[in-house]
Parts: C-alpha cells; structure tokens; sequence
C-alpha cells in the first residue's frame, strides 16, 4: 500500500519556502553588519582574479555586496528565480545554488579584471535565470516550459547582464553563474531522466 506524507503548510519550518527567507535574512544581517560593525570592510572577502589569497572569495562573495542598493538588486530576484526552481523540486534548489556559486566564482576568478575585487549573490542569480531558461529545453516538461517562457517574459533583460556593456558591473560573475545554472539544468534533467 503506498504511503504519502502530506505537504507542509507555509508555516511549517520543513517548508521550503522558508529556505529563502532565511537566506534572504542572512544576506540582509550581513550587509547590515558589513556596514554598521566593519565600515564596508568585509568586501574585501571578495573574488581578486588570479591572486590566489583571492580565491577564497568564491566561498564568500556571493554573501557580500557593496552597499544597500547592490543587495535590494540581488533580493527579488533571489526570492523569484529560487522559489521558482524550488516550486518543481526543492532539492534542486541546493544543487543549483552550489554549481551556479561554485562556476561563477572560478569563472570570474580566471578572467576577471585585474587589480578589482567581485562581489555579490548576483552570479548565483544568473545561475537561476539560467536554470530556468534552459530547464524547458532539456526537460521537456509542462512546468518547466511554462517556467522558462516566465522567466523570459520577466526576466529576458538579464541576457544584457552577460556582456561587458556597464561599469562596475561584474558582468563576468554573470556570464559563468547563467553558464552554471545551464549546466545544473542539464545535468538536473539527465538525472531525473535516469530515475524510475
């Protein structure tokens, strides 16, 4: 006899919707932190391309941003784009996250400008456009076609991201988080394709 447990309520801790609100109110804390406690001073965690005392920034610049503005860029996205991948599989939404971090990171870390410093969630948010856009293409499913043509309508402006047309922009973080998301999208699909 099949057994099934019922889906948590919002208010339920096991919710995955709760994921990103915790997230959310990290970065939050942090740049409220970074600002008021360390004068701005915790971005120099960031990614330095090519200096290796710099690559420890892929571990922690996705949780730094410059200034209050930078991260409000960051947050609705973040929300959207992750809780739309986690709408079809909250698991997905870590191995998403970590690929898109994980490249991104390396990415600009290779060929990033010298003598800057990269920081931001924005290469992870990349990474979800890009899952999501590409996730229709490899899965063939109804959700995930219906999720791709939502993101294109709301969110196609993000392809400009990927080019090096703003200052100040790491459009390089960018451009290797959305390759990332597009790799999770495959990888993701072609083991669910596996499974029974």
């Amino acid at each position: 006899m099949p057994f099934s447990m019922p889906r948590p309520s919002w208010r339920s801790p096991r919710n995955p919707i709760w994921t990103l609100v915790i997230i959310t109110l990290l970065l939050w804390s942090i740049q409220i932190a970074n600002a008021g406690l360390f004068s701005g001073r915790l971005v120099l965690h960031g990614i330095y391309p090519r200096q290796l005392d710099g690559l420890e920034g892929v571990l922690w610049a996705p949780f730094l941003h410059g200034n209050f503005r930078h991260l409000m860029h960051n947050t609705l996205p973040f929300i959207t784009l992750g809780g739309l991948i986690m709408l079809s599989k909250a698991e997905d939404f870590w191995a998403v996250t970590l690929i898109s971090a994980l490249i991104s990171g390396l990415g600009t870390w290779l060929i990033g400008a010298p003598n800057s410093v990269h920081i931001g969630a924005s290469g992870i948010v990349f990474g979800y456009f890009g899952y999501l856009l590409l996730r229709g293409y490899f899965d063939r499913s109804v959700f995930a076609i219906t999720a791709s043509v939502l993101v294109i309508i709301f969110y196609g402006s993000f392809l400009w991201g990927v080019l090096p047309n703003q200052p100040g922009v790491s459009w390089e973080g960018h451009l290797f988080g959305f390759l990332g998301g597009g790799l999770a999208a495959w990888w993701l699909s072609k083991s669910a394709q596996k499974q029974p």
